[in-house]
């Protein structure tokens, strides 16, 4: 009888293959989308599927120093007329060079030859691969562990009160930090630190800011710095200037010299870790940093359970340890307890 009546159903009624086509789509999509982790409604997947993610991948680190930090001064509200006052904070003796109205190409000219065989060390280096591209060039001292602030402007009598409408050929401050002594060169991978700033103008009324910030090595690698983002409950990654321990691997912070960890980026480590709490379980502290998003918000426990970011929603490639401590550290201490 049933097979009577879809003969029928198909000789007579044009909704037979209206149906048939919308039921074969929308089981194809179901099918497609769950099979490549995308968000699907859960009365559409089985509870083995749901309960069988894909493990986020691990990015590993390796340990290096960084003996550079460069932020905005407290007086941050500068114009190209006025000045703007910078903080840098070293751990050895180090030159601060900065480069009013310097050349876009020429700055990706000079990063292009260091990671080619031109090491960039000293500011004079710096300055032969500008190519004197730029219209005004200041050094400051900087001393072991300082924590003051430097003035910089340019000279009134240059005449400059903007770098043009945008696209603009000319980027308005370039600091560059290298070592002072060349007995310390030997003792860090890292040897120097370029930092491209945004003043305000005549022209262009976007607050000063910090754009971009690299990491020259004596290996002629380059890494780009960028800071890690975490819940609006607790406080910003940003704003110490203390050296601590940190990771090199993917965006670290660039606010603080110390411990740095290498592979192909920069990754920044969580100052004073402790007290903050994942954002899934609300037990464990925050150890994990997820990329590409950056969002260190969750604990090692419970990376393993997410195929997308819990704050932003973007799908997760792999994350990274801000600090190296076992999870089985803890059972370690409750077993060893029990025991006596």
């Amino acid at each position: 009888m049933a097979a009577e009546f879809l003969v029928l159903l198909y000789e007579y009624s044009p909704l037979f293959y209206i149906t048939v086509i919308a039921v074969c789509f929308i089981i194809t999509v179901a099918v497609v989308l769950g099979w490549f982790g995308f968000e699907v409604p859960v009365i559409l997947r089985s509870p083995d599927e749901t309960g069988s993610l894909i493990p986020v991948n691990e990015r590993k680190m390796v340990q290096v120093t960084n003996p550079f930090a460069l932020e905005m001064g407290s007086a941050a509200a500068g114009t190209v007329t006025e000045g703007v006052s910078l903080r840098p904070y070293c751990l050895e003796d180090s030159v601060l060079s900065c480069f009013w109205g310097c050349g876009v190409q020429a700055v990706q000219a000079a990063l292009q030859s260091h990671q080619c065989g031109l090491r960039l060390r000293t500011p004079e280096q710096f300055q032969e691969a500008l190519e004197l591209n730029y219209y005004h060039h200041q050094s400051f001292n900087i001393h072991k562990e300082e924590k003051e602030e430097y003035f910089t402007q340019m000279p009134p009598d240059l005449g400059v009160t903007h770098f043009g409408l945008l696209p603009r050929d000319r980027y308005p401050l370039v600091a560059v930090l290298t070592l002072a002594n060349p007995e310390t060169r030997d003792n860090y991978n890292i040897v120097a630190s370029v930092t491209v700033l945004h003043v305000p103008d005549d022209k262009y009324r976007l607050s000063a800011r910090i754009l971009f910030q690299y990491l020259l090595t004596a290996h002629g690698n380059l890494y780009d710095l960028k800071p890690l983002f975490m819940s609006a409950d607790n406080c910003n990654l940003s704003g110490t200037t203390e050296p601590s321990t940190s990771t090199q691997g993917a965006e670290p912070q660039p606010e603080r010299p110390g411990e740095k960890w290498e592979e192909s980026d920069a990754e920044g480590e969580w100052p004073d870790a402790q007290g903050r709490d994942c954002v899934v379980c609300q037990n464990a502290p925050i150890n994990r940093v997820l990329l590409p998003c950056r969002h260190a918000c969750v604990c090692d426990g419970c990376v393993c359970h997410f195929q997308h970011c819990p704050i932003c929603r973007a799908f997760v490639l792999e994350s990274f340890a801000l600090a190296n401590r076992p999870a089985r550290d803890d059972e370690e201490e409750e077993e060893d307890l029990t025991e006596d």
